[in-house]
């Protein structure tokens, strides 16, 4: 063997590392050929908080067997807040949807439950049932979900939700009160999970004032 020659060994071992580098280098090539698998939604829910003392009844005596029964219609929406999207703004009148996070469900279809259950609260109705039902009832409450959007207009940002209600005499169909219920709480942080934050603090300020509403009026 020469002096200036390299044992094959020793050659394989020093191109070694650069061959590594090479397919790293490949590979990371190849990767940002291929679209990537976008990351899968963070899913939100709003929950039931709303607290006995949230809501006053009337003073009647036995007010659960003496009351009406209520129906409670699941709620409508207005365009584009039937979705299991949430709802921001950047500038008014111009609605969008975060990416990377959404409902578990529909708003309204989420309210439903947790509307009967806080008006179930003030014992003011003999019973609070949730349409369709096979029951019928004096009282029918049909609502419609305006809104309910995390607003980055201004900062730190917010989230408005607003309510209309309307409670029927279900034998003569007649209105017997509307009201609309708005709340509007800042967010503790500017991203989506402040949003759900404040929605869920804004749901029960609006379903606290519902079922006092209705507790209100359920002895007409």
């Amino acid at each position: 063997m020469s002096q200036g020659s390299v044992p094959a060994s020793r050659a394989s071992s020093a191109c070694l590392p650069a061959m590594l580098g090479l397919l790293v280098l490949l590979g990371g090539c190849a990767s940002a050929l291929f679209p990537q698998p976008a990351p899968p939604p963070m899913r939100f829910t709003l929950a039931d908080d709303t607290r006995p003392a949230d809501v006053q009844a009337p003073s009647a005596p036995s007010p659960a067997a003496s009351g009406p029964t209520l129906i409670v219609s699941v709620p409508r929406a207005a365009a584009g807040f039937d979705t299991s999207k949430i709802v921001y703004l950047r500038r008014p009148l111009e609605i969008e949807y975060f990416a990377y996070s959404q409902w578990v469900e529909t708003p309204p279809n989420m309210l439903a439950p947790l509307m009967v259950r806080a008006i179930e609260r003030t014992g003011a109705f003999h019973a609070v049932l949730r349409a369709p039902t096979s029951a019928t009832g004096q009282l029918r409450l049909d609502t419609e979900l305006i809104r309910i959007q995390q607003d980055f207009s201004a900062r730190p940002s917010h989230v408005t939700l607003t309510l209309r209600a309307v409670l029927i005499d279900t034998a003569t169909r007649e209105v017997v009160a509307s009201r609309e219920f708005d709340a509007n709480v800042q967010s503790p942080s500017d991203d989506p999970y402040g949003g759900v934050i404040a929605a869920q603090r804004a749901t029960g300020q609006v379903l606290a004032e519902l079922a006092a509403f209705c507790a209100a009026l359920s002895a007409r």
